[in-house]
């Protein structure tokens, strides 16, 4: 089968042609683990949300439609030029704000024109873009990022920051199609938002890879990757979810009948050969008594033995056809498995105290000094029992920081927060889930934790957490980040003696929505206290949050009613 990747020049797609075209598209990795397989989709003019589990190939996409990777075999139509974000634009630290947005050449050789430069060169690549400094702070200006400098550096960005910046300089590019791997990933809410806006009124034909529900929920359409395949809907994600219900409460009631047809077929084939037999027995007591002469029963069996082929022929197709219903429906019916586990008691008290959050201990006229609002803010936050508290802020405000502190014992200082925990059995989920022995199994690194758990009983635990057959016995290092993130959260579920207290830093970030699903249905089944940093407010509404705590960057605690949207 032969390949190919064609990338049209014209600027835009001509009126009423799709921008993106994939026929028959196939791709799978050296090893021969497929990714694509006879992919047959389009994407046009409008904002499309790209979704799938991780691992399913999103990214893969992307690189694909951008030219990076060539297909194993189909064809890969692309009209006008592509601009596209990448998950590490952000580490460049070399690079200077006008870098970031993509018109840094572009600025240079303006500049140097002004200074009097007559390089034919430099005049070539400002071409049309006269104007590109002011575009380029208007549209900075609309991302809220008032007064940056386009030759400052980008080190003197936080990193949403600098996420803003890139995905504002694909918009200011306004390229005919744009992909957008994770843009709103790692961010704080107000970056979220921001990021988001931009989206909202993006030119051409877009396309984003995202996790972000609400994100996904402003988008026009909504494609996802399952199975190798790719299937769009002309609607957002919300949206899309109800329809993938309706299709599914359907596809299991057709899945249900034709079991009960196939049952009921086979229940009438045990019958027509009971009926057989009992004719056969018959015929040969008959023929043995001498009822009737040995010519005429020698007939009668084989008449008899030729219409028994033929109803037992008739009812093996009919069981067939009954067969092959049944895989057809079941076949309609998605693999998304639930997470039901049935975890120890921590036994801990309604009223002991597990943990302790302390706010820096700056007086409050250095905060004026330091131009800080006077805000009521809470110096100490007691979490007890069974309570589940959400640390959110904004990026670079110390969350991370402060449970490292809490974790360590360390109590706030003047221009720090600090804590102390009142139990030593605590679960630690960290962001980069780097506390796994790669080269041992799962099922090892669960037994590290609860040494004397039974390892049948590990296995059924771990297949509860959807960790099945050679993924528990393969290394950590060979998993899927779904794989290697439930191998993770079993570590800490599982432990003996059960913790007391869950920390989870970011839990959300790098997860798929139906991995964000398990993770949900997992907390909700431990029954200790639950510390838990996090900008995913679904997440935290699904998880039963009790107290909202906000930390700000002069290391102040705030109560909060609730989680923020």
């Amino acid at each position: 089968m032969s390949s190919s990747s064609e990338h049209l020049s014209s600027h835009e797609p001509p009126d009423g042609r799709a921008a993106v075209v994939l026929q028959n598209v196939h791709f799978a990795w050296p090893d021969g683990t497929a990714v694509l397989d006879g992919v047959t989709a389009s994407f046009g003019v409008g904002r499309t949300g790209l979704v799938g589990r991780n691992g399913s190939g999103k990214s893969t996409l992307l690189r694909l439609v951008a030219g990076d990777l060539a297909p194993a075999s189909g064809r890969i139509v692309v009209t006008g030029d592509v601009g596209r974000l990448r998950q590490d634009v952000t580490r460049r630290p070399a690079a200077t704000v006008a870098d970031l947005l993509g018109v840094g050449d572009t600025v240079a050789a303006l500049r140097a024109i002004e200074g009097g430069a007559t390089d034919e060169r430099h005049f070539e690549t400002v071409g049309d873009d006269w104007d590109i400094e002011a575009r380029a702070t208007a549209t900075l200006d609309r991302a809220g990022l008032t007064g940056r400098p386009l030759d400052s550096p980008v080190t003197g960005l936080s990193g949403g920051e600098a996420m803003i910046v890139a995905v504002a300089g694909l918009h200011l590019r306004r390229h005919a199609i744009t992909l957008l791997d994770e843009p709103t990933n790692n961010l704080d809410r107000d970056a979220r938002a921001r990021v988001a806006a931009l989206i909202d009124e993006w030119p051409g034909t877009l396309i984003v890879v995202s996790h972000d529900l609400d994100l996904l929920d402003t988008l026009d359409h909504t494609a996802e990757l399952h199975r190798g395949r790719l299937e769009t809907f002309g609607g957002p994600y919300g949206r899309w979810r109800e329809h993938v219900e309706r299709e599914q409460r359907a596809a299991m009631a057709a899945a249900t009948s034709a079991q009960q047809a196939l049952v009921a077929q086979k229940r009438r084939r045990v019958t027509a050969e009971t009926t057989l037999a009992r004719r056969a027995r018959t015929a040969r007591r008959t023929a043995r008594d001498g009822g009737i002469p040995a010519v005429l029963a020698g007939r009668r069996a084989e008449k008899a033995q030729g219409s028994a082929a033929q109803l037992r022929a008739t009812h093996d197709r009919k069981v067939g056809e009954a067969q092959a219903a049944v895989d057809a429906a079941d076949a309609r019916v998605r693999d998304d498995d639930h997470i039901s586990v049935d975890l120890p008691d921590p036994g801990v008290p309604s009223r002991r105290r597990i943990a302790e959050l302390a706010a820096a201990d700056q007086p409050a006229a250095e905060h004026a000094a330091a131009g800080r609002s006077d805000e009521p803010s809470t110096p100490r936050i007691v979490l007890q029992g069974p309570q589940r508290l959400a640390l959110i802020g904004p990026n670079g405000a110390g969350k991370s920081t402060l449970l490292a502190r809490l974790r360590a014992g360390i109590p706030a200082t003047a221009d720090r927060p600090g804590g102390r925990l009142f139990t030593d059995r605590v679960g630690y989920l960290p962001q980069r889930l780097d506390a796994l022995d790669d080269a041992a199994s799962a099922l090892e690194n669960v037994r590290a934790a609860a040494p004397d758990a039974d390892p049948g009983d590990i296995r059924n635990r771990l297949a509860r957490l959807l960790l099945r057959g050679d993924s528990v016995d393969r290394p950590v290092a060979e998993l899927s980040g779904g794989e290697r993130f439930r191998a993770s959260l079993a570590t800490l579920l599982f432990a003996e003696p059960p913790a007391a207290l869950l920390i989870l830093d970011e839990p959300t970030n790098d997860l798929d929505v139906s991995s964000v699903e398990h993770l949900t249905e997992a907390l909700n089944a431990y029954r200790g206290a639950l510390i838990v940093v996090s900008h995913d407010h679904r997440f935290l509404d699904g998880i039963g949050i009790d107290t909202v705590v906000a930390l700000d960057a002069a290391g102040r605690l705030h109560r909060l009613p609730e989680v923020p949207r």
